[in-house]
């Protein structure tokens, strides 16, 4: 176990709300054993930043990990050379000319469909009418696996992503967790076949393009749909509540005075909707007089990253005239996420324009509180809202 200083947290207040927590971590001990969470995390931007290159030490290769034993063997998890060869067999499929050539044009079409069937209700809980079905059309399109239905992609997602953070050992957490895998296997195995016959630009299609192993295609499918499906449901949903609550800066991007990406990196810095990467110490190491012994546990925390007051000036206010240049919401080193230009386009490009143009005057239903939850990943659990309808 590592030398840093002990701090107890509680883990139900730290769902709720980590960010109180994290700041006093950062004030006292920016490097500090949680035992509560089992693991050492490191809570400084400036740690973050240099630790998570050094994949010689804090290794994503966890063979005992939770993503391993619960999602197989991904690129995530995979240091070098092989994390490099599975990332370039699936770039075709997500590079940025991908996103903007062929994928932006379909996730318009899915937003125009739903926002099409909700305008006439003039209300709805906004995760589940248009962030969730939003985010797991866009991801069943991306995948390949256009066999899934909405729903199924948006629970499998949630089953996994619960699956992965499930340190304090939950058995109904971690048998829904295998549940979704099953399915997710049973629907890759239908849509093979077709993908083989018939090549396409999905992340399925050019793994098998590629001759990638069976295994590592299934495991990589499960990684895009575990992180897939939830960042970008959060994000959407999460910006378009920090907007709503914030009219004067909501004003200033409809005035076209500053632009929609802005408000998505500053809502992604503000509440990071993947807040924490686990690593394991491959080796002896020191940071900080902090001494690490090889195979123990350290969580990278971005949230706490994007909320460090070193290189953010109230870093708990939402302000979209931010510089976000510092943020490490889509991390930081060799592991830098694969879908950011994708997310970006599904939320940045496509959605937030659209949701502000079709729903006039959007705003909050009173007496329906928002409610939020999550450290490992977070995001908002409803958002009842309301906007005119058409006359």
């Amino acid at each position: 176990m590592s030398t840093a200083p002990r701090i107890d947290v509680d883990v139900a207040a730290f769902w709720h709300d980590p960010y109180p927590t994290l700041a006093r971590l950062r004030r006292e001990a920016p490097i500090a054993f949680v035992p509560q969470l089992g693991s050492t995390l490191l809570c400084s931007r400036d740690d973050i930043y240099v630790c998570e290159k050094q994949i010689e030490v804090f290794s994503s290769h966890q063979p005992e990990g939770l993503m391993n034993r619960l999602m197989g063997h991904n690129m995530m998890r995979k240091d070098g050379d092989a994390h490099l060869a599975e990332r370039k067999a699936i770039f075709p499929a997500v590079s940025p000319k991908t996103v903007k050539t062929h994928w932006t044009t379909q996730f318009q079409s899915h937003a125009d469909r739903i926002l099409d069937a909700l305008v006439p209700a003039g209300a709805c809980d906004f995760v589940r009418e248009f962030a969730l079905p939003f985010s797991a059309e866009c991801l069943k399109s991306i995948t390949g696996l256009t066999n899934m239905r909405f729903q199924d992609m948006n629970a499998w997602s949630q089953g996994m992503i619960d699956g992965i953070a499930n340190y304090v050992g939950d058995p109904d957490v971690d048998a829904r967790c295998r549940a979704a895998t099953s399915g997710i296997d049973a629907a890759i195995d239908e849509m093979v076949p077709l993908l083989r016959r018939q090549p396409d630009q999905s992340l399925l299609g050019v793994m098998l393009a590629c001759e990638m192993p069976m295994e590592s295609i299934r495991a990589n499918i499960k990684l895009a749909i575990s992180g897939g499906q939830n960042e970008p449901r959060d994000a959407i949903a999460g910006t378009v509540w920090a907007l709503i609550t914030h009219p004067d800066q909501l004003r200033l991007l409809m005035a076209r005075e500053i632009p929609w990406m802005q408000a998505f990196e500053e809502y992604t810095r503000w509440i990071s909707p993947i807040g924490m990467s686990p690593r394991r110490v491959a080796k002896p190491w020191t940071v900080r007089n902090v001494d690490f012994e090889p195979e123990e546990r350290v969580f990278l925390m971005f949230g706490s990253a994007n909320r460090d007051e070193k290189h953010f000036s109230r870093p708990d206010e939402f302000d979209v005239r931010r510089d976000t240049s510092k943020s490490i919401a889509f991390g930081a080193g060799p592991h830098f996420c694969a879908g950011a230009w994708a997310s970006r386009a599904m939320v940045a490009d496509v959605a937030l324009p659209a949701i502000f143009t079709r729903l006039e005057r959007l705003r909050l239903i009173a007496d329906e509180p928002a409610r939020m939850g999550g450290w490992a990943f977070r995001g908002l659990l409803n958002l009842p809202v309301t906007w005119d309808r058409p006359a």
